[in-house]
């Protein structure tokens, strides 16, 4: 059985397109980055949201059996109405490689931030800091649905191919650690850095700012295992 089918026997992904849903994926925030990580403060309606939400689309994965929602992200999309507008990343991190920048339409730029898994999925020790994993809660679930769930970072990265094809997005920006870097790499994804690490309170320590071109990211992840490639475009959907 491939990946894709796998996973789909297991977890549905699923566009946060109605308020309802939003509201899901601002809960799911709400537990990873203030109550599991103590990132943001908590707000007492116990969401988790920011203006850049406004401008963004979002996606959420759905646990079949408990019916719960194990992961999120989002795309913040190019302002339609102002192009020049900031993205978070250019807000708030020092962009050196501009030569790289006169490659990309901003019609065509997005940024892929609020990349976070449920803890139920990230169980193993060296793995609980992150907010995205390869591994599940070994006593809850079958051996099968353990080999599924380590596949829950590339279905985000599906999240985010659908996102791009349904906003014409051929570019993502993306704030990232050392160790989330590591993560994708092992998944034949490889961002170009745009400039130098630092430690920032919008981004919860020391973060480097990258780039990817979604092209570029297909390709690679088709050489590096063709069942990766079909994951994120769902067998060449997207």
């Amino acid at each position: 059985m491939s990946i894709i089918d796998a996973f789909n026997d297991y977890f549905e992904i699923i566009p946060a397109n109605t308020d309802a849903l939003k509201q899901e994926v601002y809960k799911l925030r709400y537990q990873v980055y203030c109550l599991e990580k103590g990132f943001l403060e908590p707000r007492a309606n116990g969401l988790e949201y920011d203006e850049y939400d406004t401008r963004s689309s979002h996606y959420l994965i759905r646990h079949r059996e408990t019916d719960c929602y194990m992961a999120t992200t989002r795309l913040v999309l190019p302002d339609k109405q102002d192009l020049q507008k900031l993205f978070p990343m250019e807000a708030y991190n020092q962009i050196d490689n501009v030569e790289r920048l006169k490659t990309i339409r901003r019609a065509n730029l997005a940024e892929l931030s609020r990349f976070c898994v449920s803890k139920q999925f990230r169980r193993r020790a060296h793995e609980r800091d992150l907010l995205v994993t390869n591994d599940v809660d070994e006593s809850r679930y079958s051996p099968r649905e353990k080999a599924s769930s380590a596949h829950l970072t590339l279905a985000l990265f599906a999240c985010a191919i659908r996102m791009s094809s349904e906003h014409n997005i051929h570019y993502w920006y993306a704030i990232m650690e050392p160790a989330l870097k590591r993560v994708f790499s092992t998944l034949g994804v490889h961002f170009v850095e745009m400039g130098p690490p630092a430690t920032s309170v919008h981004y919860y320590g020391i973060r480097s700012p990258y780039t990817i071109k979604v092209d570029d990211l297909l390709n690679d992840t088709a050489e590096k295992d063709l069942d990766y490639w079909k994951m994120l475009t769902d067998n060449g959907r997207f």
